[in-house]
């Protein structure tokens, strides 16, 4: 399959914002890959190689695609340097600098020699796994050998994937939805395929699989421990009295832990450990591997828990920013287990002993966690009551608290509480300390833009601008900008943060009325408090849900100085949560 067929639907996405036109475009060039590559169409088209829980990243050091954008042009890297800063993107410098060259010269381009999505892939592969001695110069010739055979169009988008910023803006949803309507029956295989995303989140397996066995195919994908599974959400209301209606008037409760969500797959050769956003964690806490080793008596399992940080003169918890420093880390890892010990705190179970456990309630599975674990200081089950009392679980929130947690998430234990992978729904409901002051709660926003700060932050961003997710439309609506709660070195540092997802123009899954200085990818989240959710008629988030013509804002929103890496941008707080909040608060007003 030749590349441009590729480059050609990239800029046919590229050139509009509607999903339902880039679906389209989406469903037509997969119609027409050949099943044996229609993996590495889907991973291409992600901007990626593999799925994320692999590990691999394409990656390349901007400075090294400058040279080989310059040496396949033939002019200086100083002009290209110059010319990136000009664009903004070296895909639109690579295409102008090569179709100027084939126009001003006599160069020989061969055009019997077409560029196909095999050899693209290939290369790439090697740029990401070449390392050692000569590794930057291996790695320029790979991507100059690309640059070669492209035609200008092309050029432009390898060099966007090559470097990370592909920024087509479609995400998983959308391709899941392309995929049902190439290969199967639109909206009535749709959820098939997502329940496949959901235990096996591996794009190009499933794109391969449906056009290989079509949908009967993907009916029969199981979960495999290894292959991490998406993690179950909770819904959130904000009182223990609307949760125990909610629940049927009875419900577990468990400790709300402010750690690291992590997935555990366990067999007796060895342990692999994901974070909620699908990333390989093994080599980053061997102390975690170890303990669950000793703590599991079977075969294989798959444990959903939470990693907390302890202090280890008191035993204490200690919050999230102190686990989040074992992060990324490839040295010293020693050192930090011995100053940032973690106990992981147990509370599901997935699959165990060959069985799938996702089908089977709550009860079942949380009597099958405490049968096969055996805790240890290190090891040990969520703590939990079920109840039906208000004052016994009034209690029991606050020993949480005291305890150093959150709050308490209420699961359901019904026959319906099955482990619901990927969803967010109210089988588990979140209920932190700050329900009880109106939004003193704290929210997980997306960044989407900025403003050019001024007096003492010029030079930087001044505010930021944020956005609530909206999952039923696959969109970002803004809530507030947010000025508050940064240290001055925070501050400073914030165009070098947002350095690599700049963009010329509003994110096409980015919904805003108002005119940001600064447009960015939306892909950092933030944690944030404010005073009160209040209705805004410029502010998109929930737009005529509550009232026709208003959206919600977040009044004298602060951030928290937590950055939530744990969480994708879908993750983030949804326009939903948002209403049922305002809601809550309108109903204390009213009372």
């Amino acid at each position: 399959m030749l590349y441009r067929e590729l480059a050609e639907t990239y800029e046919k996405i590229e050139g509009t914002t509607k999903r339902l036109e880039m679906t389209d475009y989406l469903v037509e060039l997969l119609k027409k890959t050949p099943h044996d590559i229609i993996d590495k169409v889907v991973y291409l088209t992600q901007g990626k190689l593999y799925p994320d829980f692999v590990g691999v990243e394409l990656g390349l050091a901007e400075k090294l695609a400058v040279k080989a954008v310059a040496l396949a042009s033939g002019v200086s890297e100083k002009k290209v340097v110059e010319l990136l800063y000009n664009y903004g993107d070296l895909g639109t410098v690579s295409e102008e600098l090569l179709k100027k060259k084939r126009q001003k010269s006599l160069f020989s381009f061969n055009t019997d020699e077409k560029l196909s999505v095999e050899k693209v892939y290939e290369n790439f592969v090697k740029i990401a796994g070449t390392e050692g001695s000569g590794s930057q110069d291996k790695k320029i010739k790979l991507l100059v050998e690309l640059f070669n055979v492209a035609t200008p169009r092309e050029a432009r988008y390898i060099a966007r994937t090559v470097v990370g910023k592909l920024r087509l803006g479609i995400a998983d949803m959308t391709i899941l939805d392309a995929l049902a309507a190439a290969f199967g029956d639109g909206k009535e295989h749709r959820k098939y395929v997502e329940r496949a995303y959901n235990i096996h989140p591996d794009l190009g397996y499933i794109a391969k699989v449906l056009a290989a066995e079509g949908v009967e195919g993907v009916i029969n994908i199981q979960i495999e421990v290894g292959v991490p599974i998406r993690a179950m959400l909770a819904e959130r209301l904000p009182s223990l009295e609307e949760i125990l209606k909610k629940m049927g008037g009875r419900a577990a409760f468990e400790y709300k832990y402010d750690g690291m969500r992590i997935q555990a797959h366990v067999t007796k050769d060895k342990t692999v450990l994901y974070s909620r956003r699908l990333e390989n964690l093994t080599s980053q806490f061997p102390d975690v591997i170890s303990a669950i080793g000793e703590a599991f008596k079977g075969d294989n399992a798959i444990f959903d828990g939470e990693a907390v940080p302890v202090d280890v003169n008191t035993g204490e918890l200690l919050p999230f920013q102190m686990v989040s420093h074992r992060r990324g880390r490839k040295y010293g890892i020693e050192k930090i287990i011995d100053e940032i010990p973690v106990v992981l705190f147990l509370f599901d179970v997935l699959y165990l002993n060959g069985e799938d456990m996702t089908t089977k309630p709550y009860s079942v599975r949380r009597k099958a966690l405490e049968e096969w674990i055996t805790e240890t200081d290190r090891v040990k089950f969520a703590h939990r009551i079920v109840s039906d009392n208000l004052d016994e679980i009034r209690l029991f929130f606050d020993k949480a608290i005291a305890d150093g947690c959150e709050g308490l998430v209420a699961k359901n234990i019904g026959d319906e509480s099955i482990y619901r992978a990927g969803a967010r729904e109210f089988l588990w409901i979140k209920y932190k300390r700050d329900y009880r002051i109106e939004l003193i709660d704290t929210l997980d926003l997306v960044v989407v833009g900025a403003f050019a700060g001024k007096g003492r932050r010029k030079g930087t961003y001044g505010a930021l601008l944020m956005a609530a997710y909206n999952p039923d439309k696959d969109s970002f609506e803004t809530v507030c900008k947010l000025g508050s709660g940064f240290t001055d070195e925070q501050l400073a540092g914030l165009p070098r943060m947002f350095e690599g997802l700049l963009l010329k123009e509003r994110h096409p899954r980015v919904w805003s009325e108002i005119e940001a200085d600064y447009w960015f990818v939306p892909r950092i989240v933030m944690e944030v408090v404010g005073a009160e959710i209040t209705l805004s008629p410029t502010h998109t988030c929930a737009r005529d849900v509550v009232e026709h013509g208003s959206g919600l804002a977040i009044r004298f929103p602060r951030f928290t100085g937590k950055w939530r890496d744990d969480k994708s941008p879908e993750e983030a707080t949804t326009t939903k949560e948002l209403v049922e909040m305002y809601r809550s608060q309108v109903k204390k007003v009213e009372k």
